[in-house]
């Protein structure tokens, strides 16, 4: 009996040593994901990294579209790591991993560079990754694509869902913010702009002048920009304190005048959109207008508009809505692109606000017209915001039918707890990101109400609602009126949703 037990006893040890081994065994360092999981965008981001910091230090040379330099990224490993992934069109020359050199293999077109580290990277460690490259962004795809514009105004390193992979390597998924050094050396008549202040502009070289950048904020990837050419830079200080730059490009031509009478109205346009959201949430503030594309990007900081935006004269909606995005989309947030209601509704919705402000049709007016003038069968209702697909992120129904169901949220919750709602979000989400889920349980919890039938009714279901955002009181009145008024606004602000929907990369 005896016997047996020690028999027992020795098999039991030798299966706990098994298990200790196996255990030891899978818990060898693995391959970091080359995506966070984005179903929109598989490749983007990428797993078992969280970047902390970019100190990205570049030379380019407009006329020959050759960039060329240094990216430093400080990021913890959130998991043990034989290998890593960085989202990077550009072919680079050398990596650095904690000062050892790295193997890396540049992307075949699928914008991923794989690094491999002399020693794997344990959960937990911070570590300097160092990656140089010289390359012409212009002429690199990912999946067929080129987000790089380049021309006569110099050249733009602004897109949206991705513009890094062209100019810098990241971890390109708006779910990993970081601060940022930028610092771009170019021709002496060339002007460098990114984001957050400017700590320093110095000659460096005989026909080169460095301009250094820093945003001490929380910052995503794609809300980084990269602006080089020939433009006018001006420098101010907002009413609270803040740096105010905005530039200019020099071949705006007859839309000069109108684009600075609407960027140079942004401190204004900000402190009125704080009064609804909440204090601005970063270091400063600014605008750069360029010829370069069509859209408008929410760039952190510093949004960049297209001129075409001012070719009919001033344009403060588009300055509401791209500041608007400041808070939503920027401070806060996607946690998934699938999400864009959260930064395109609200930032549609701000432009109602600003109208209203403005004298030019109240947020209810806006709201009715948009809805009445929209038949059953219209597009508008058939594409669903809460989830319209990558194909899909910026058409109309997201920007219009997303500030609809803002405005069905108010009527149904009342003033107070609506705007209580916005900024409760900035507030608990500020530096971080959100999901479309997450903001719902918020409203329900703030309100007091339950909000489910309204968010499905008016984000998760196709067709258009049988009573409008305004409510029944409103369907009754619009159905006595001979027909829909028009709002003063109303047009400019299609323009405005059809220039930022047409040329985004999608």
């Amino acid at each position: 009996m005896r016997a047996r037990t020690r028999t027992g006893l020795g098999v039991l040890a030798a299966g706990v040593a098994s298990v200790l081994l196996a255990g030891t065994a899978s818990a060898a360092p693995t391959p970091g994901a080359p995506g966070v999981g984005d179903s929109y965008y598989p490749n983007a981001g990428n797993g078992g990294t969280d970047v902390l910091h970019y100190d990205i230090r570049l030379t380019y040379q407009p006329a020959t579209d050759v960039l060329a330099g240094t990216t430093t990224l400080l990021l913890t490993a959130t998991q043990d790591l034989s290998r890593f992934d960085l989202d990077f069109a550009l072919k680079a020359s050398s990596v650095l991993v904690n000062n050892r050199p790295a193997q890396f293999a540049n992307q075949n077109g699928d914008g991923e560079l794989v690094i491999t580290p002399a020693q794997p990277l344990l959960k937990g460690q911070t570590a300097t990754v160092v990656v140089a490259y010289s390359d012409t962004p212009s002429t690199e795809k990912v999946d067929g694509l080129n987000a790089w514009k380049k021309g006569p105004f110099g050249a733009l390193g602004v897109d949206e869902p991705q513009s890094s992979a062209w100019w810098f390597p990241a971890n390109d998924h708006p779910t990993d913010k970081a601060t940022y050094d930028v610092s771009i050396e170019a021709p002496d008549d060339n002007v460098a702009v990114t984001n957050g202040t400017l700590v320093r502009k110095t000659k460096s070289r005989a026909g080169w002048t460095r301009w250094q950048w820093r945003s001490t904020k929380q910052q995503a990837t794609y809300l980084t920009s990269f602006i080089v050419g020939k433009y006018e830079l001006n420098q101010a200080t907002t009413p609270d304190g803040k740096p105010f730059i905005s530039a200019y490009g020099s071949d705006l031509g007859d839309s000069l005048y109108a684009a600075k009478a609407s960027v140079e109205r942004t401190p204004e346009i900000d402190a009125f959109l704080a009064t609804k959201f909440g204090p601005y949430p970063f270091e400063a503030e600014g605008g750069v207008v360029t010829s370069g594309i069509g859209f408008s990007l929410e760039n952190q900081t510093r949004p960049t508009y297209g001129a075409r935006n001012f070719i009919a004269g001033s344009n403060t909606t588009l300055i509401a809505h791209e500041n608007a995005h400041q808070w939503f989309g920027d401070n806060v947030s996607l946690g998934r692109w699938s999400d864009i209601w959260l930064n395109e509704g609200f930032a549609s919705y701000a432009e109602w606000l600003w109208s209203e402000h403005e004298g030019e049709g109240t947020v209810a007016e806006l709201a009715q017209y948009t809805y009445d003038s929209n038949a059953a069968d219209a597009a508008l209702w058939k594409l669903v915001p809460a989830d319209p697909g990558a194909d899909n992120q910026f058409d109309n129904a997201v920007y219009d039918r997303g500030a609809l169901t803002l405005q069905a949220l108010r009527t149904a919750v009342g003033d107070e707890a609506f705007f209580k709602i916005l900024q409760a979000w900035q507030a608990q989400k500020g530096g971080s990101n959100g999901r479309i889920q997450e903001f719902i349980a918020l409203a329900e919890k703030v309100s007091g109400k339950p909000l489910y039938d309204l968010f499905q009714t008016w984000l998760y279901t196709s067709g258009k609602p049988a009573v409008g955002p305004n409510g029944t009181t409103a369907a009754v009145a619009a159905r006595a009126a001979s027909a829909p008024v028009k709002p003063q606004s109303f047009d400019q602000i299609q323009a405005n949703h059809r220039n930022l929907a047409a040329e985004h990369k999608h």
